[in-house]
């Protein structure tokens, strides 16, 4: 007989980052008091560390934090727009929890985890994920080992048995509908989530974590965490990619550069929409990802991609930069062309290119120039375009 497998339950991540990390800033000598969590570690804001952690394991990712700093650190990922934290911790988790209720296809299962914890070891997420399938609640947690003292005033008043204690990390696991559901119900502190769980008797596992699984809170941390990515992660390289397209002038055509319709007595020949300033730009990327040209991801050869708006392609060069790890520096497109005017239209290019890419339009420059009518494009028989892009991506991409 044949037997069903169960659906697989979707997987969402709260990334939290509306603390101001008070302790750090006390030991700062950053002026403008930023806080902990876009702090550059190796290169890379601490909270675009914690959330690369999480994107490879789970459905979406949605950034909780007030923060102008939150959307800029988290530029070109695949995650949720951020949402207004509160005052405390748990405001801020319900109302990240409230975002993800009101998605068309809420989770079954969230993670929690905090923006100060940049490195989490795979093994730590896996057995989160793991423990989920048998448990409401579940943590990942490290057995204390030093002897503790309980202080007042400065003099130990009382040695404590460290027997069954142990430090409680993040990303914390749970039932989303009951999580959700807890913290609609409890409106009052909690350290963390899990003592929601334990409030009402629900038993919460512990999963084993790690002692790499450090959260930035004084500035010492930030060395410990630099001495963790060296041995732990993958240095971030610069990559260059080049890019040129021609397309010759067709009658009954739309002209389509860049993702704008441009108004023209002709438009472009090509397998596809034949927008040459998106096609030049996807092999700039994929040539800086040694990914090949745009010919081998969607071949001319393949009617499924005639007449394609060529948008697709690029969301296509876009997310295999971040499946990959990387980022998008910036992007250059020169479009080479007697007529017509690319001008007028350069910004509306710019904001439908950066939207595509997910990154910001400061980050896209799109010029034009003419070949002061020599060759192919000075006699207006078609349209050339050349790009360049640099990408930072892991050593291992």
């Amino acid at each position: 007989m044949a037997t069903s497998s169960a659906p697989r339950k979707t997987v969402a991540a709260l990334l939290l980052a509306a603390g101001k990390g008070r302790r750090f800033a006390a030991g700062s000598s950053d002026k403008n008091e930023t806080s902990k969590q876009f702090h550059l570690l190796k290169g890379l804001p601490v909270i675009r560390r914690a959330a690369l952690a999480l994107l490879p394991y789970v459905d979406s990712v949605q950034p909780v934090g007030n923060d102008p700093l939150l959307a800029e650190a988290l530029e070109g990922l695949d995650v949720l727009p951020p949402v207004a934290g509160g005052n405390e911790r748990h405001d801020s988790v319900r109302a990240g929890l409230e975002a993800l209720a009101r998605l068309p296809q809420p989770p079954d299962l969230v993670l929690v985890h905090d923006g100060a914890r940049p490195v989490v070891p795979e093994k730590v997420v896996l057995a989160v994920l793991k423990a989920l399938e048998t448990h409401e609640g579940v943590i990942p947690a490290v057995p204390v080992s030093d002897t503790l003292k309980k202080v007042s005033d400065g003099l130990i008043i009382d040695t404590v048995s460290r027997e069954n204690l142990w430090r409680a990390q993040t990303p914390q696991g749970f039932s989303f509908p009951l999580l959700y559901d807890l913290h609609q119900r409890h409106r009052d502190a909690r350290t963390d989530d899990a003592a929601l769980l334990e409030l009402e008797d629900h038993h919460v596992a512990i999963v084993h974590g790690s002692e790499d699984n450090i959260k930035l809170t004084v500035m010492e941390d930030l060395m410990r965490l630099e001495r963790t990515l060296d041995h732990a992660s993958p240095t971030m390289l610069p990559r260059v990619g080049l890019g040129y397209d021609v397309h010759a002038f067709a009658e009954g055509r739309k002209l389509i550069i860049c993702g704008i319709e441009i108004p023209h007595e002709k438009g472009l020949a090509g397998h596809s929409d034949a927008d040459v300033g998106i096609h030049t730009l996807c092999d700039a990327i994929y040539g800086a990802l040694a990914e090949g040209d745009i010919g081998r991801h969607f071949p001319p050869s393949d009617n499924k991609w005639r007449d394609m708006d060529s948008a697709r392609f690029l969301i296509h060069a876009g997310d295999l930069i971040r499946k990959k790890g990387g980022f998008l520096v910036n992007a250059d497109i020169t479009i080479i062309c007697e007529r017509p005017k690319i001008g007028p239209h350069a910004q509306a290019m710019r904001e439908r290119l950066a939207d595509l890419l997910k990154v910001a339009v400061s980050r896209i420059s799109v010029k034009a120039t003419t070949s002061e009518k020599l060759g192919f494009t000075g006699r207006e028989e078609g349209i050339a375009a050349t790009a360049a892009v640099s990408i930072m991506v892991p050593e291992e991409a």
